[in-house]
């Protein structure tokens, strides 16, 4: 059709302006989108090299491994006996106490644990150390104040996980020697816990599992730190 007008000696078409404008408009607007992108490019670039150039290039510090005293318990014979590893074992007391808990616990859920408890360490969810008490019962007289938290007598508050609780065997003797090898292997690792006492989500229990007496202060002492300790 064009050489058709063209053959006539027609004009040749007249592109309308509007046309026109908008066709510039938007070869304008492809640039600066272009150039946008371009530069948004570039500054994820520097971001980028700018992350790498922050990071570590060495491993994070590992506490180094320290001989750890456990007292395990087995059901075969309703005792508790001794086992040495090299753990590594944070400076903090209260992070020791609950490294040391937590093997305690990861060794009653091996396949062949002669003390089998769900759980883990995942059970242990906080220890707190605090200046042990004057007497049997945690609800007695601060120690004084010579002996403080520095330098004297502590007692710990082990606070384990209600799924524990829940999940633990129900049973006056192997309750019981749960709650005696966390005593003895807090003890065997840290001298100065003379007492202990349990929480089960933060709060005040009256058994573990519907037997062993977490209401009372358990005394350290009682625990023989020898071989084949009985219940």
């Amino acid at each position: 059709m064009a050489c058709q007008r063209l053959a006539r000696g027609d004009p040749p078409p007249v592109i309308p302006r509007y046309q026109t404008v908008l066709f510039f408009i938007l070869l304008a607007a492809s640039i600066v989108m272009g150039v946008v992108l371009w530069q948004l490019r570039a500054r994820a670039h520097e971001r980028l090299l700018a992350g790498q150039d922050s990071t570590p290039t060495r491993a994070p510090e590992v506490a180094p491994p320290e001989q750890a005293t456990l007292y395990f318990a087995n059901d075969a014979d309703n005792t508790l006996m001794t086992q040495v590893l090299s753990l590594p074992l944070p400076p903090s007391p209260n992070a020791r106490a609950r490294a040391v808990l937590g093997k305690l616990l990861d060794l009653y859920t091996l396949p062949d644990a002669a003390h089998p408890v769900p759980g883990g360490g995942a059970a242990i969810s906080q220890v707190f150390l605090l200046p042990a008490t004057v007497g049997d019962s945690a609800a007695t007289a601060p120690a004084p104040a010579a002996k403080d938290s520095q330098s004297g007598p502590q007692l710990a508050i082990v606070n384990l996980t209600g799924a524990f609780a829940a999940g633990h065997p129900s049973g006056l003797e192997t309750e019981t020697l749960t709650v005696l090898s966390i005593c003895a292997t807090l003890h065997a690792n840290l001298p100065r816990v003379t007492q202990v006492r349990f929480l089960v989500d933060g709060q005040p229990r009256a058994t573990l599992a519907g037997h062993a007496d977490l209401t009372r202060t358990y005394l350290t002492a009682d625990v023989v730190p020898t071989e084949g300790i009985h219940p």
